[in-house]
């Protein structure tokens, strides 16, 4: 069990200090708000060359001049993007922030009629990661953002797409999250001989964010750290991208991979009635390797 001296109240900025990053280069996807943006900041500040991936060009580009990077178009949702993305980015990849995503929105399919949180959240994801691992380098670190979420359900395997059960749209996420957690899990599998680490986390429940956005405002809840609550720790933004930043670039998970972070520490397992913990489901190397021959089918 990997343990650091950072925990549920450190914020980014302090998970960095003393690291320098000069000379790495870094892609934060949904890096325009949120903990993708302080993701994208801080790992700016500590001297990467950082690539946000955004929906919106103007609004991104405008983010990234504030941020000291750069900003590049992606949209996850469309296969076409993720491809042209990955055949603009020339040379190599030190840091992949896999951190965009969307929250228990109505049903909604892309043109391919996979389901919109499955297809953003995972699909979108997984195509630019194998589309960039031959730029990853040696040492690289790959990081899923997934979510507390994923305990309430495991990948509809029979049907991912909700095309014959009745679309729920916390069912869609959760399965969406447990692909970030599985994906983490095949890809450090198969990258371990790149020497390219893979993990994933949960961010902990950030205040007011854009990925609230389809069940309103969330407000600012009472913040809680106590490491044996129930609940998932409540996050401000720069909290909240705390474990992102550990995982991409802190000495401290050096050589770590295939694991499942919370509150800038590996989780244990899930336990019932706990809000806290990783899903057997989510690290079972069977259901890794299933999601990955998936994936690679659906994209082509």
């Amino acid at each position: 069990m990997v343990t650091t001296t950072f925990g549920a109240q450190s914020t980014a900025e302090e998970v960095l200090v003393g690291v320098d990053l000069t000379g790495r280069r870094a892609v934060v996807t949904g890096g325009a708000s949120g903990i993708g943006r302080e993701t994208a900041r801080v790992l700016a500040k500590a001297g990467a060359e950082v690539t946000i991936g955004v929906r919106d060009l103007d609004a991104g580009t405008r983010v990234a001049q504030e941020i000291g990077a750069r900003a590049a178009y992606l949209d996850l949702a469309d296969q076409g993007s993720a491809r042209g993305f990955v055949k603009a980015w020339e040379g190599p990849l030190d840091i992949l922030v896999l951190n965009a995503g969307v929250m228990a929105t109505p049903l909604q399919r892309t043109k391919q009629g996979w389901e919109m949180q499955f297809a953003t959240n995972h699909l979108g994801h997984f195509a630019l990661a194998t589309g960039l691992h031959g730029n990853l380098t040696p040492g690289a670190r790959v990081v899923s953002v997934s979510s507390v979420g994923h305990i309430n359900g495991d990948v509809q395997w029979d049907d991912v797409n909700f095309e014959r059960h009745p679309y729920d749209p916390w069912a869609a996420y959760s399965q969406s999250k447990t692909a970030n957690i599985l994906y983490a899990v095949e890809a450090a599998r198969r990258w371990a001989p790149d020497r390219i680490a893979v993990n994933a986390l949960n961010p902990g429940r950030i205040t007011s964010t854009n990925l609230s956005r389809h069940i309103g405002d969330i407000g600012n809840s009472p913040t809680s750290f106590d490491a044996t609550s129930k609940d998932v720790s409540w996050k401000t933004i720069e909290q909240g991208a705390a474990t992102s930043v550990l995982l991409a670039a802190s000495p401290l998970v050096e050589g770590v991979t295939g694991r499942y972070f919370e509150d800038c520490n590996e989780a244990g397992p899930h336990q019932a009635g706990i809000r806290r913990g990783v899903a057997d489901y989510a690290v079972d190397p069977e259901h890794a390797a299933r999601l990955w021959q998936l994936s690679s089918d659906m994209i082509g």
